[in-house]
């Protein structure tokens, strides 16, 4: 399954919005429609929607009519800012973008810029795949033989374009002959667990029981529950985690339990810009999403909703963070910072992702949101 592709100079993704009960393939030419894909979650999941960033900038660049490399330069920097406010939370959107506008700052003409965009863009979807298989064989190494684990949202494949984060380290763990099993939160509002979660266990024959949010503490406090693995949509540099709504109740569940709680996000995730959870931006989307469920009302007429997409886990609340250079514990601010002095020194010895070490703030990069 490819949740996303560059094919013949247009992006062709799977629409999750479709999932599970059709399976519908896009194809898009214009960077316009991928940036509304994004913002109406026709493709999600935080390292997911920085390869579709990477890929819409990449097509962009095919149709900029500029005559000289400034006009085009600025009319990339200015469809980046468009593709980067789809969605604000997830900070993979903006490192993606960030890495295609550096790439076109190296290249002396408009036909190099071209290539260069399409070589990068395939670049960041190729390392991203290879980042999701290295951290999720680390993280198996949590899951011991016989385990329950439950998750929230949507952190498989179809979330990353590659081997899965939360689901990653579970497809890892069965793969080595552990016997799993699965315990899926619904994820209100749009149902990514019940939709998209259990599915993609399903096909992959792991087994998998589905829940409504609420029930999570009832199996937490039956003892049902080994541990707790989510995904993550932007982690601060003390640690402090945005993911999924709901993923904060989790983790205090999992506290009051004594249940460990694991984040799985590769380093592109992580924006050290951020001091920690305070500064990450909240995405607050449409009420009806709350109010109805797939265009059916649910809700008393003209009740009034709130509906913030994400929330945040302090740092206290995480057992680890699993990435794909190991496993990081307490303290997490020293800890983050050493796993990337430790990524930079391995890309001067010539190691791959060199790109991947420009900072999020890198010259003409654009700025990292906060909540206004």
């Amino acid at each position: 399954m490819e949740p996303i592709e560059w094919l013949d100079g247009k992006v062709k993704i799977i629409d999750q919005s479709c999932l599970p009960h059709r399976q519908v393939q896009l194809e898009f030419d214009r960077c316009e429609e991928v940036a509304q894909a994004i913002k109406t979650l026709r493709i999600r999941g935080a390292p997911l929607i920085g390869i579709a960033g990477a890929y819409g900038l990449a097509l962009c660049a095919q149709n900029i009519a500029a005559v000289t490399r400034t006009e085009f330069l600025a009319e990339l920097q200015r469809i980046a800012g468009v593709l980067a406010s789809a969605r604000p939370t997830a900070v993979n959107l903006t490192w993606a973008i960030n890495r295609m506008l550096a790439a076109a700052q190296t290249k002396g003409d408009i036909s190099s810029i071209r290539s260069a965009l399409i070589a990068e863009a395939k670049a960041i979807h190729r390392e991203e795949k290879e980042a999701t298989r290295r951290l999720s064989r680390f993280g198996a190494e949590l899951i011991n033989d016989g385990f329950t684990v439950m998750t929230h949202c949507n952190a498989g494949a179809l979330a990353t374009g590659g081997y899965g984060t939360a689901l990653g380290v579970i497809r890892a763990a069965r793969e080595q002959g552990k016997n799993i099993s699965v315990i899926a939160t619904e994820t209100r509002p749009l149902l990514q667990g019940a939709r998209l979660t259990a599915w993609e266990l399903m096909q992959e024959g792991i087994p998998v029981t589905l829940i409504t949010d609420s029930m999570a503490g009832h199996f937490m406090s039956r003892q049902a529950v080994n541990c707790v693995i989510t995904g993550a949509d932007r982690i601060a540099a003390n640690g402090d985690t945005a993911n999924k709504i709901g993923t904060y109740s989790l983790a205090v569940l999992a506290k009051e339990n004594k249940v460990p709680f694991y984040i799985a996000a590769p380093l592109s995730t992580v924006d050290r810009s951020v001091a920690s959870g305070d500064g990450i931006p909240i995405e607050e989307r449409n009420p009806e999403e709350v109010t109805h469920i797939q265009g059916i009302a649910v809700a008393a007429p003209g009740v009034r909703a709130a509906n913030p997409a994400f929330d945040v886990t302090p740092h206290r609340y995480l057992s680890a963070i699993i990435t794909e250079l190991g496993i990081v514990r307490p303290p997490f601010r020293q800890n983050i910072s050493t796993l990337f002095k430790t990524r930079l020194a391995r890309s001067k010895g010539g190691a791959s992702g060199r790109s991947q070490d420009r900072s999020h703030r890198g010259q003409r990069s654009l700025p990292d949101r906060r909540p206004e």
